[in-house]
């Protein structure tokens, strides 16, 4: 029985050092060159391989207060993301990005379909009845991906190994900073944004 439950404990032992080899839980903490945190900041972490295919389900960009929520969402290339309009007045959303160009005409409620994101980029939405609605939604062709929170962190759980991170401040079309990052075991990620 001693022998058997010490060959339990040595695969057990195995499994999870092979596991903690093959994953890592990066913590990112991103602020402004002033020191102040940064949210609905898009982080994007590749690691050089095909990226897995997006989960299904559709996702939410609700229109209420005549703003869009959230302002800055983050998908995986292939996502759908519905456009309900929660306010009293309708709204006609639109987006002429490279990404992803779309129109929903005046609707009020929930638009019939929902919009495929099948190309990654950042995709800028606008309202044709009301010019101060701007919204951002940043597509990627990776499985880990996060937006900060309001203190300005994210957490990614990614592939231990050679990995390279873009960082995309709320609202830019172009990222800020991609850098190479070798992972071995869980970090923290701090990014200091010129």
């Amino acid at each position: 029985m001693k022998k058997i439950s010490a060959i339990f404990a040595i695969i057990l032992f195995g499994i999870q050092a092979f596991l903690r080899a093959e994953a890592a839980e990066l913590v990112f903490e991103v602020k402004d060159a002033s020191g102040k945190p940064l949210p609905e900041t898009v982080i994007a972490i590749f690691d050089g391989k095909a990226p897995a295919e997006t989960t299904s389900g559709t996702a939410k960009i609700i229109q209420k207060n005549k703003q869009f929520n959230p302002g800055v969402a983050v998908v995986q290339t292939g996502a759908a993301i519905n456009f309900p309009n929660e306010d009293s007045v309708r709204h006609h959303v639109y987006s002429f990005s490279p990404a992803k160009k779309f129109e929903i005409k005046l609707y009020s409620g929930v638009a019939t379909n929902p919009i495929v994101f099948d190309k990654a980029g950042v995709v800028s939405l606008g309202c044709n009845i009301h010019d101060s609605m701007v919204g951002f939604i940043y597509v990627v062709d990776t499985p880990y991906f996060a937006k900060t929170d309001a203190n300005g962190k994210a957490v990614i759980n990614v592939p231990a190994g050679n990995l390279v991170y873009q960082v995309w401040p709320a609202g830019r079309l172009k990222f800020a900073i991609e850098q190479n990052l070798k992972v071995d075991s869980s970090e923290v990620v701090k990014v200091n944004l010129p």
